[in-house]
């Protein structure tokens, strides 16, 4: 279901920043090409067009996130008793027996050996 709902999120934010790209800042963009009065759709149509897909795909964006971030899938530790422990609490509790101070040690090297000579 998440690779699904990734998938669509992708599709959506394309198509979105398409849409956004088509537009003009300063009120032309796709509709600067319809000038003509004959048109089905005047320019004041094809810019509220543009802003209704705009709102609508970015709306789109955050539900289809917020509904990603409820799918994805959980991790799950087989060797935790507790799943929902976090890794640096594990990592806390094994070093709690060690004191903040101490480092710990090297063992001393093995003590000369020697051989009787007869």
């Amino acid at each position: 279901m998440f690779i699904a709902i990734s998938v669509i999120i992708f599709i959506v934010a394309i198509i979105l920043g398409a849409v956004v790209l088509v537009q003009n800042s300063k009120g032309g963009g796709l509709a600067s090409g319809f000038s003509s009065s004959a048109q089905i759709m005047g320019v004041r149509k094809t810019t509220d067009l543009l802003e209704k897909l705009t709102w609508g795909f970015g709306i789109a964006l955050f539900v289809l996130s917020i509904l990603g971030s409820f799918s994805m899938p959980t991790v799950v530790d087989t060797n935790s008793p507790s799943s929902q422990e976090s890794i640096i609490q594990k990592q806390l509790d094994n070093s709690a027996g060690v004191s903040p101070g101490v480092l710990p040690q090297d063992p001393p090297p093995p003590a000369p050996t020697t051989t009787p000579t007869e």
